[in-house]
């Protein structure tokens, strides 16, 4: 890979991992609601379990789409059943220690799991190797990772730190509440776009 080619990677990777979707608003829901240490384990699910799925998809997970069509229309009802599943769960939550108790934040595995559900990472995963690796090499695949790795690992917190911040102005009920449903609105919001051609 040339160095224009790095270059126009690392473009792509900071504006796809940077702008708003339901990884980040789901990030700076919980950076609202739980705080930035409680909610590291979903940063770094989100950080890393990407990459992982940008490799599994470099490496061939998207044959299975050509192989059997029925599996990415499947796909597509898993995953806007399970966002709009999380958007009511984070319209409905209270504050920490709050209410209905047992409200916590996505684990490490949950949120790279989720990556797999998630319309806009398929989206991503799919152009950035069809871009940056169109012959599948080893090496290109392992670039494209490595730079999602990277800036995902400053992105993810970022988006945290948004909701931390916001979290200051939340101290009242009401204002959390009116957070969270505007937060699952942004979140069910973010489907259309990636949905629209299905």
């Amino acid at each position: 890979m040339d160095i224009q080619t790095l270059f126009s990677l690392t473009l792509f990777s900071l504006a796809t991992l940077g702008s708003p979707g339901p990884n980040n608003l789901m990030l700076m829901a919980s950076g609202a609601n739980f705080g930035l240490r409680r909610t590291f384990p979903h940063m770094a699910g989100v950080a890393y379990g990407f990459p992982l799925m940008v490799l599994g998809v470099g490496v061939g997970v998207m044959q299975i789409f050509a192989l059997w069509p029925v599996t990415e229309t499947i796909l597509k009802f898993v995953s806007v059943a399970y966002l709009l599943w999380l958007a009511w769960k984070i319209a409905r939550a209270d504050a920490p220690g709050k209410g209905r108790s047992g409200a916590r934040p996505l684990s490490f595995l949950q949120a790279a799991a989720f990556q797999w559900v998630n319309p806009k990472a398929w989206s991503m995963a799919i152009a950035a190797v069809t871009l940056y690796a169109p012959d599948r090499s080893v090496g290109a695949i392992l670039l494209v990772v490595i730079s999602f790795a990277l800036f995902g690992s400053l992105t993810a917190p970022f988006w945290t730190s948004l909701g931390t911040v916001v979290r200051r102005w939340l101290d009242q009920p009401g204002r959390l509440r009116l957070f969270n449903r505007t937060a699952a609105a942004l979140l069910v919001l973010s489907m259309v776009p990636l949905l629209a051609g299905a």
